[in-house]
C-alpha cells in the first residue's frame, strides 16, 4: 500500500485528489490518499451564497471551454448537463472613458481590431490612437527571442493609447496585474505566435478568424464570450459534486501544515497541532508562498524560487439592486476601468445579464473587483469605506439612485499570482529542482494558468505524475 498526501484544499487539491482516486479504481492500484486542508472548508476561493433568490459568486464565476479539463472534470463528475453559456444578449464589455462607458468597438480581440468599420467609429481611441493602432499592419517582426512585458509588446506594436485605453484594464480584469511587469510569453502567447507567423498581429488575428470555426460570433468584443460559460448553480456545485466522490475521512481539515521533509525514502508530513504523518508522495497544492516554507526543509533553491512570486490582493463586491433604481440601460456584461481613470474599481460585471437564473425578475447583481497590483490601497480600505467608495462609483458611471438591497464584500488576500517577465524561466528552474525529488509535486495556480481549468490541469497533472513515479 502506497500512501499519497495532498496538502491544501483549493480545486487544485481537489482535484489532485479526486484524480487519485480515479487512478485508484480505474487501475486497481494500492493506493491509500488523504487531504490535509488547514481551513475549516475546503474549495479555495471557490465559493457561492444563495441569498433571495440571487446566486453570488464569492470567488471565480465562470470558465473557459478552450482549456478542456474542466469541462472533462465536469463530465465526469454528472455535471455536464450544468454546464451553461452567457445570454446570447448583449455580447459586448464597456470600458470606462473620460467618466463615460464606452462599449469597445464590436471585432476588437482585446489588443487589436479584427473588424475595421466598428473599429474607426469608436470613441475609446483617439484619431492618432487609430492610426497608430493599425501601423501594426506596416511595423516589422521583433528581432530576437527572449521575454518581453506586455506593456512593452502593446507599445511595440499599437502604440501607447492601446495599452493605456483598453489591454491595460483588460489585462487587470484578468490577472489583476500591471502590464509592465507581466511576461506576455507566458499570459499572451497567442499574440506572440502571430507576429512571428504573420509579421502582424492583426494580420494574424484576421487570418484565425478566416480559418477557425470556433473564431468570434456576432456581437461579441474583447473576450470569446461564446467560450465562456459556469455552472447553473454557481461554482459551488463543482466543489460540492467532488466531495460528494471523496470518501468520508480521506479529508481532514483545520489541519496546517508544519513541515514536509524526507524520510527513509519516503515523506514525513508534520502539522501545527503535532500529529505526523508518513507518504510515499506528496502533492503540495498551497500557494507557492506556502510551499516555499514547506519546502524550506527539503531542498534550499526549490524554497528560493517559490519565494519568488509574487501575489496581489483583490476583493470582490456584490451588489443588489432593483432594476428599475439603475439608469444605465446594462446591455452589455461590464466594464473594465483603465488606471488612468484613476478610479479604485478594476471592473465591473453584470452578473444578471452575464448569466441567466442569476437574480430574481426585476432585480440587478453586480460584482466589482477591486485592488490588484496597480491599486493594492483600495483592497486596504476598511469594509465600510470600500463599499461607500464603490457605490459612488457605481452611481457615477451606472447611475445608481438608491442604496444596494444587499452587499457582500469577499476579500482574497495574496490570491493573484504575479506572472512576472522571468516567471517562465523560473518555473522551469522549480520544474528541473522537482525532478531530484520524483515523489513529490506541486499544484496550483502560481506555476502555469490562473484559471480554475488551470488549477483543475495542474491537480490532476500531479496527481498522474506521482502514480507514475511509484508505480513505474
Amino acid at each position: 500500500m502506497r500512501r499519497i498526501i495532498v496538502i491544501g484544499g483549493g480545486i487544485s487539491g481537489l482535484s489532485a485528489l479526486h484524480r487519485l482516486l480515479e487512478i485508484r479504481s480505474e487501475r486497481e492500484l494500492p493506493i491509500e490518499v488523504s487531504l490535509l486542508e488547514a481551513g475549516d472548508r475546503v474549495g479555495g476561493v471557490i465559493s457561492t451564497v444563495y441569498k433571495d433568490g440571487f446566486v453570488i459568486e464569492r470567488g471565480p464565476d465562470s470558465f473557459l471551454t478552450s482549456k478542456p479539463e474542466l469541462i472533462g472534470l465536469c463530465k465526469r463528475i454528472g455535471l455536464g448537463d450544468d454546464i451553461i453559456p452567457t445570454n446570447a444578449a448583449h455580447r459586448r464589455t464597456f470600458v470606462v472613458r473620460d467618466g463615460s462607458l464606452l462599449p469597445v468597438p464590436e471585432g476588437f480581440m482585446l489588443l487589436a481590431p479584427t473588424e475595421f468599420l466598428p473599429f474607426l467609429t469608436s470613441s475609446v481611441f483617439s484619431w492618432p490612437g487609430k492610426l497608430r493602432i493599425l501601423m501594426d499592419l506596416l511595423l516589422p517582426r521583433k528581432r530576437g527571442s527572449g521575454d518581453e512585458s506586455l506593456a512593452s509588446f502593446v507599445r511595440r506594436r499599437f502604440g501607447s493609447e492601446a495599452l493605456d485605453r483598453v489591454a491595460q484594464p483588460m489585462i487587470s480584469g484578468i490577472y489583476a496585474a500591471d502590464p509592465e511587469r507581466l511576461s506576455v510569453s507566458l499570459t499572451m502567447p497567442r499574440f506572440i505566435q502571430m507576429e512571428e507567423r504573420f509579421g502582424s498581429v492583426i494580420r494574424g488575428m484576421l487570418a484565425e478568424k478566416r480559418l477557425s470555426k470556433k473564431g468570434k460570433r456576432e456581437g461579441e468584443s474583447g473576450a470569446r464570450y461564446g467560450l465562456i460559460v459556469s455552472l447553473r448553480r454557481g461554482m459551488q456545485s463543482l466543489v460540492d459534486a467532488l466531495l460528494l466522490r471523496i470518501p468520508e475521512g480521506t479529508i481532514s481539515l483545520n489541519r496546517r501544515v508544519e513541515s514536509v521533509t524526507q524520510a527513509g525514502g519516503g515523506w514525513a508530513v508534520s502539522t501545527v497541532d503535532g500529529v505526523s504523518y508518513k507518504a510515499d508522495a506528496v502533492i503540495i497544492a498551497a500557494p507557492s508562498y506556502a510551499a516555499s516554507k514547506l519546502a524550506g526543509g527539503i531542498d534550499p533553491s526549490l524554497s528560493k524560487d517559490l519565494g519568488e512570486i509574487e501575489y496581489a490582493s483583490t476583493a470582490v463586491v456584490n451588489l443588489a439592486f432593483d432594476r428599475e433604481d439603475i439608469r444605465h440601460r446594462l446591455d452589455g456584461f461590464g466594464f473594465v476601468v483603465p488606471a488612468a481613470e484613476g478610479r479604485a474599481i478594476i471592473a465591473c460585471s453584470f452578473t444578471s445579464v452575464k448569466f441567466s437564473e442569476r437574480a430574481p425578475e426585476g432585480k440587478a447583481l453586480f460584482r466589482c473587483f477591486i485592488g490588484g497590483a496597480l491599486n493594492p490601497g483600495a483592497y486596504s480600505m476598511d469594509d465600510d469605506s470600500m463599499l461607500s467608495t464603490v457605490l459612488a462609483e457605481l452611481d457615477s458611471l451606472l447611475g445608481v439612485r438608491s442604496e444596494p438591497l444587499f452587499s457582500l464584500i469577499c476579500r482574497h488576500p495574496a490570491s493573484m499570482p504575479q506572472y512576472a517577465v522571468g516567471h517562465l524561466d523560473r518555473f522551469a528552474q522549480i520544474r528541473n529542482t522537482l525532478s531530484n525529488y520524483p515523489t513529490l509535486r506541486l499544484a496550483g495556480n502560481a506555476y502555469s494558468g490562473i484559471g480554475t481549468p488551470d488549477c483543475v490541469r495542474s491537480g490532476e497533472g500531479a496527481a498522474e505524475e506521482v502514480v507514475k513515479s511509484l508505480f513505474s
